[in-house]
């Protein structure tokens, strides 16, 4: 313990200490979870770390130590290649493991780590929520129905006779504002909010052709609204039919809404509605690609989360984030119900 504190206290690059503040922390008993958290390193390399110091003492530790190789030759490289490919969802402290314990390579940069897992085609991303409750034969087929719908309206919608929509609800709330910043690590980063569930409600149309979102601020999202938003986007459409591909809530399937659907369609045969109307299936919300749209907004929002004052001036940057943004719908196609659809 003491020639560990005598490194430490004599070594002045950060790299040395942190492995050997890792050492020490082993030998006082700590657990490795809260020494990965407090020194921001994965459980692999403290194990690594603790067995080099216990084999080959503080000469271990030093960062030109040449005890272990530093590369991977080309036979074992194709062979990690092949091992990355063996699952979806991976930890960096996995591939650490990998390296160090069947090639003997220990990485100083965590970006050489990075590398392999781009060359292998794996990224870091956001995880999505999966409602297990999703039925994936309906999906599918709704799907079939969608691209079926779409191409037999092929004409209509080129002329610009039938305007084809994907609706969707976004509810803005203050505590979306909380995320990541850099800040000193013995110290809390607090951001005020007086009510993280103040919220503003939006109603969003894209485009299905050009990708241009039609939005409009609510209070909620309920019947009356509903209806006002569908007025909204007949009033954005003049001489066009309305196709529209939305969520299953209660308020799209009201009576209200229904009443003023036949109402607006009255008289007409089912090829001539001014406004259709279809679901997606149920419990599947990564469907409907203006759930991209929503996304990035709140993304670019938490970039700022110690520099907005107020909830009027969170919806403020919200609008103007949808307003100033060409989002590009090609790629939104690609996800979700629309997915494979060529058009």
């Amino acid at each position: 313990m003491a020639e560990l504190q005598e490194f430490i206290d004599n070594r002045p690059d950060a790299r040395e200490v942190r492995k050997a503040l890792a050492v020490k922390l082993v030998y006082q008993g700590y657990k490795y979870e809260e020494i990965q958290t407090t020194l921001d390193v994965s459980i692999g390399s403290i194990t690594s770390w603790k067995n080099t110091y216990k084999e080959y003492g503080i000469s271990g530790l030093r960062l030109n130590y040449q005890g272990r190789k530093s590369y991977l030759s080309d036979e074992q490289r194709e062979k990690v290649l092949s091992w990355l490919q063996t699952k979806d969802i991976w930890k960096l402290g996995e591939l650490e493991y990998k390296l160090a314990f069947e090639y003997d390579v220990i990485y100083e940069s965590k970006r050489s780590y990075y590398d392999l897992f781009d060359e292998a085609g794996i990224s870091w991303k956001k995880t999505t929520a999966l409602n297990p409750k999703a039925d994936k034969e309906a999906v599918a087929a709704q799907k079939k129905q969608i691209e079926s719908l779409l191409e037999s309206n092929r004409e209509e919608i080129e002329s610009a006779r039938l305007r084809v929509l994907l609706i969707d609800e976004c509810h803005l709330l203050w505590g979306d504002l909380t995320g990541y910043v850099w800040g000193k690590t013995d110290q809390e980063i607090a951001v005020e909010i007086i009510n993280e569930r103040d919220k503003q409600t939006y109603y969003g149309a894209v485009d299905y052709l050009n990708g241009k979102l039609l939005m409009k601020a609510y209070k909620a999202g309920n019947s009356d609204n509903t209806i006002d938003y569908l007025r909204y986007l007949l009033d954005q459409s003049k001489s066009q039919r309305l196709l529209l591909f939305w969520n299953g809530a209660s308020y799209h399937r009201s009576h209200l809404v229904q009443n003023f659907l036949a109402e607006v369609n009255q008289g007409l045969a089912e090829e001539q509605w001014q406004i259709h109307c279809i679901h997606f299936a149920p419990n599947c919300p990564s469907q409907n690609p203006i759930e991209d749209i929503w996304l990035q907004p709140k993304t670019w929002l938490r970039r700022f989360c110690a520099l907005i004052p107020s909830f009027s001036h969170l919806k403020w940057m919200f609008e103007w984030f949808i307003r100033h943004t060409t989002f590009d719908f090609a790629t939104l196609q690609m996800y979700g119900a629309f997915s494979e659809i060529k058009y």
